[in-house]
């Protein structure tokens, strides 16, 4: 089998399952016998801004000298990339070995109709927790695909949870209101295990703070129990603040842009700072500040180039493209901003739209390209949005946009991390 055959099987199952519930991962995992209770695991679930915290909490776990595994979506470079152990993606034949392994208990598993039909995400979560196991990590931090109560991550029981944001995103499946998809989030909470929470709005958090009283849960508020001050924005150098909680205290600088940024770090920080005792070390004695330094994140405010300045972001829903347009208004609030976008369905694109057009010197381009659920160019709603010039060819206008740029204009690509994954491999190569 080649790798790309691997892959291919991998790709053939549906992606979500027509029927919602861990039945089927857990009689996958069962025939793996149940890795993902013989690993240390930690949760981070929310909105946005959940790859960011995985990342900064990596370069933590790891100056602090464990071998940490991460667990992400979507990729942006290689599919190899979700699966990784201290930040190297799992190689091509180990991935060959593991579907090889896989391809009869999933052909068992669809022998019976109460569990037949594992999904391409739960497939992937169970042979991440069968790679961890067998690769011996001292912690695993695994990224929620979607939602928390049901979704396939939510099988294992973590030494600590994080939910980073909640905002209204994927509602045809977690709901219509912000404290309707706290409730799903909230699944990733378990009985007596910590939960630390990252900025979120109130009628949000009131749900995760009950359902933490609930199951005995200690909970960490942001500003409330853990502190991020004095914050600054570095422009294209990242941003800094002093974080502290109880007697722990630092100024941090990273290397992320955006202010979202620091609170994604300060969720890091608090939960880095919980579990030095289960994990063996003195947050007090790692070299923290260095750690954050290390934190790369492609696809977030990344800048291909300087000169002339081209970003990529993958905000892919109301919530994130509110985040990207304070961004852009505190970094770059006397620069044209020339973007081009491109969103996947059902994304509520005249909402992100509208959004981008608030940010004054914005000129905005929407396009289409090579995905199967990509807006087409007649489905976007351009009735009232009259600011926008549609682009059919992205590739062409990207490299005429780039070659008109003066020295202080900006050339922003967002709209769904797909997206920017076909433009970001344009550009590098």
């Amino acid at each position: 089998m080649t790798y790309m055959e691997a892959l291919e099987w991998i790709h053939s199952r549906l992606p979500f399952g027509s029927r919602p519930g861990l039945d089927r991962i857990n009689g996958l995992l069962d025939r793996l016998d149940n890795p993902q209770n013989k690993i240390k695991t930690i949760h981070i679930g929310g909105t946005n801004g959940k790859g960011s915290t995985v990342t900064f909490l990596r370069c933590l776990l790891e100056e602090a000298g464990l071998v940490v595994g991460t667990f992400t979506s979507p990729y942006i470079t290689a599919f190899n990339e979700r699966i990784a152990i201290n930040n190297r993606p799992i190689a091509d034949d180990h991935l060959v070995a593991l579907v090889k392994k896989f391809q009869p208990l999933v052909a068992e598993l669809d022998e019976q109709p109460e569990i037949a039909g594992a999904t391409e995400f739960e497939i992937i979560t169970a042979m991440m927790f069968d790679y961890f196991y067998s690769e011996s990590v001292d912690v695993a931090i695994v990224e929620v695909g979607l939602g928390g109560t049901l979704d396939c991550t939510n099988v294992m029981t973590p030494l600590i949870s994080g939910i980073t944001t909640i905002g209204l995103d994927h509602m045809d499946i977690l709901g219509d209101t912000l404290p309707q998809i706290a409730e799903q989030k909230a699944g990733i909470i378990k009985e007596g295990r910590p939960v630390v929470t990252g900025n979120i709005s109130t009628d949000a958090l009131d749900v995760l703070v009950a359902e933490a009283a609930r199951k005995s849960s200690p909970i960490a508020q942001y500003q409330v129990d853990y502190h991020i001050t004095n914050q600054r924005s570095l422009g294209i150098e990242g941003e800094s603040f002093e974080f502290s909680s109880q007697d722990f205290q630092l100024a941090v600088k990273i290397p992320l842009i955006g202010q979202h940024q620091r609170d994604n770090a300060g969720l890091a920080l608090e939960l880095f700072r919980q579990l030095g005792p289960s994990l063996g070390y003195d947050p007090s004695q790692v070299d923290c500040s260095s750690a954050l330094l290390k934190a790369e994140w492609a696809g977030r405010m990344e800048t291909i180039s300087e000169a002339p300045l081209v970003l990529i972001d993958g905000a892919h829903n109301e919530p994130a493209v509110q985040v990207l347009v304070d961004n852009l208004r505190l970094e770059f609030p006397d620069r044209q901003i020339y973007t081009i976008f491109a969103a996947i369905k059902p994304k509520a694109v005249e909402k992100m739209l509208q959004l981008l057009l608030t940010v004054p010197k914005m000129h905005l381009h929407v396009t289409t390209f090579d995905y199967p659920k990509a807006y087409e160019l007649t489905d976007y709603p351009l009735t009232e949005l009259e600011e926008i010039e549609l682009i059919e060819d992205w590739q062409k206008s990207l490299m005429e946009l780039k070659e008109q740029l003066k020295p202080d204009d900006v050339l922003l690509v967002t709209g769904s991390l797909y997206f920017i994954s076909q433009v970001r491999s344009f550009l590098l190569g």
